[in-house]
């Protein structure tokens, strides 16, 4: 059993964002007890070009070119701190076939690794633990080049079907697997699938900022009050995982109600087919910090989502954000949800989930609410990393 006094994250998403992100909370999470170094997106020379003109969003131009420092500190919990780092500027080789693509990539690779074993030595990082978020193609290229002392690859997603990683996130996962010390996915479907390459296979679901969320509940004793019509709320991106044929069907029959989709649209069908609803309501995405007071004026929420090989391996972070304000979650029945059984309604129809809909909209007795707002604080991030440090202890 070894202990690891240091944590570096290699993720394959920003730190900042309009929305809650795993390995974001949980490494926050880990901050309280282990320090933290946290290599954020790998942003490329097309991601810069693009952010100084203007085209795409959330590129830290200024750091990119060396105008702000790329080590900085970011808030952790309970008075911790993780050390977030923006590494150099990557090539641009997701699009290329696959031999250009692994002639590039011990360039990107061997960059960022020069760099960051800099900052570890500034930071007096050695033999840390390496936790690599869901990009085994730099997680192969970077495997025992920081002097690590074990690592795990955090898969949250079935990376076949993800449009932007399965050419090569699908070629370079089975070996990287095979070589990690250990798997953790965030659903049984997936701990399942990868246990076939990877026998050290275990799941941690995700869990939910609680004393954040919790704040809904609350709030909503004042913006119920002065709520006219009940809404039924989606949060978080809405893209072809959303079953639009059911939630029309609830749009048409429920014109008493109104939907709220906060977050980002990423289905056309969705603005298409609802948009011309007048119940129908899209709010764009806001800050975590944010999103308390949106959901307090909700009447119930739903996870509207198809049924298919992909859902199949979902965990929702959404379900328990809900949960944790007390809020009535109904859902399609896409994935293993039995962990909500009794608290959660599952509907496998349209006219099913129309109908559970509209039972949610009443259940709002004392003993029902608090149900659901125990069931989320047992399932609090800081409750995940510490089945995360079980794990990882054992190494």
């Amino acid at each position: 059993m070894q202990k690891f006094d240091s944590i570096i994250c290699v993720g394959q998403t920003t730190w900042e964002g309009d929305f809650q992100k795993a390995v974001v909370q949980l490494m926050r999470e880990l901050s309280v007890r282990h320090r933290v170094l946290y290599v954020d997106y790998q942003h490329t020379a097309k991601d810069l070009l693009m952010g100084v003109l203007g085209r795409q969003k959330g590129v830290p131009v200024k750091t990119m070119v060396g105008l702000t420092d790329a080590l900085v500190t970011k808030e952790g919990k309970d008075g911790s701190e993780v050390y977030v780092w923006q590494p150099p500027v990557m090539l641009p080789i997701n699009f290329l076939p696959a031999t250009a693509h692994d002639r590039f990539l011990p360039i990107n690779a061997g960059r960022l690794v020069r760099q960051l074993r800099r900052v570890m030595k500034q930071l007096g990082f050695m033999k840390s633990l390496i936790i690599n978020g869901m990009h085994p193609v730099l997680g192969m290229a970077m495997l025992g080049k920081l002097d690590e002392a074990a690592t795990i690859y955090y898969c949250f997603d079935e990376i076949t079907i993800s449009p932007w990683m399965r050419e090569h996130g699908g070629r370079y996962e089975p070996d990287y697997m095979r070589r990690v010390d250990a798997v953790i996915t965030t659903s049984d479907a997936l701990r399942e699938a990868k246990a076939v390459v990877q026998p050290r296979t275990f799941c941690v679901k995700n869990g939910v900022d609680f004393p954040l969320f919790s704040q809904t509940y609350e709030l909503a004793k004042t913006a119920k009050s002065t709520t006219v019509r009940p809404i039924v709320g989606y949060l978080g991106t809405a893209d072809d995982r959303v079953d639009v044929q059911t939630v029309e069907h609830c749009v048409r029959t429920m014109p008493d109600v109104d939907f709220q989709f906060i977050g980002e649209i990423k289905e056309p069908a969705i603005t298409q087919r609802l948009g011309a609803y007048p119940n129908v309501i899209f709010t764009p995405p806001h800050q975590p910090s944010l999103l308390p007071p949106l959901l307090a004026r909700l009447s119930a929420t739903m996870i509207p989502f198809v049924c298919n090989a992909h859902t199949k391996t979902i965990y929702p972070l959404k379900i328990n954000e809900y949960l944790a304000g007390g809020l009535p979650v109904v859902s399609t029945p896409f994935s293993n949800l039995s962990d909500f059984d009794g608290v959660v309604p599952l509907a496998a129809t349209p006219e099913a989930f129309a109908a559970t809909l509209r039972n949610a909209l009443n259940d709002t007795a004392p003993d029902r609410v608090q149900a659901r707002i125990d069931m989320a604080r047992a399932n609090s991030w800081a409750h995940r990393a510490e089945e995360f440090e079980v794990i990882f202890s054992s190494l």
